[in-house]
């Protein structure tokens, strides 16, 4: 199997957990994508006209503003409506699943999470460079 170019791939992390942000920016640099991280919701918004990642990981338990309403507000943002926001839960209900779905998220990982699933979420929905 050929490893695929994640290079220049930009990914950003929206998290307020260190530890995760630190985990998902090691698996994907490793990768070759470039990593933006943000701490919350607004630290997010701010960044992302910035840097216009090319998929956003948004955890959903956040101080200030959750992820659930980070995700509508970028997703009501005709900039980056087609941006791709996959949703990070320590839960894995259906209730957190279809309330990421009403908001617009376009896919819904558990934590913890594996490279392969993060990865795996980046294939899906971005279009990578042969």
């Amino acid at each position: 199997m050929s490893e695929e170019n994640f290079d220049g791939l930009k990914v950003m992390v929206i998290d307020d957990s260190k530890t995760i942000r630190r985990t998902a920016e090691t698996l994907l640099q490793k990768a070759g994508c470039t990593v933006i991280t943000a701490t919350d919701g607004f630290d997010a918004l701010a960044k992302i006209a910035d840097t216009n990642p090319n998929i956003i990981f948004v955890d959903i338990m956040m101080p200030r503003l959750d992820g659930y309403q980070t995700c509508a507000l970028i997703k009501n943002n005709s900039a980056f409506k087609s941006t791709p926001v996959i949703m990070l839960s320590s839960k894995d209900g259906l209730f957190d699943k279809a309330k990421g779905r009403i908001v617009g998220s376009d896919e819904y990982l558990t934590k913890p999470f594996s490279k392969e699933e993060l990865l795996g979420a980046i294939r899906q929905h971005v279009q990578l460079k042969a």
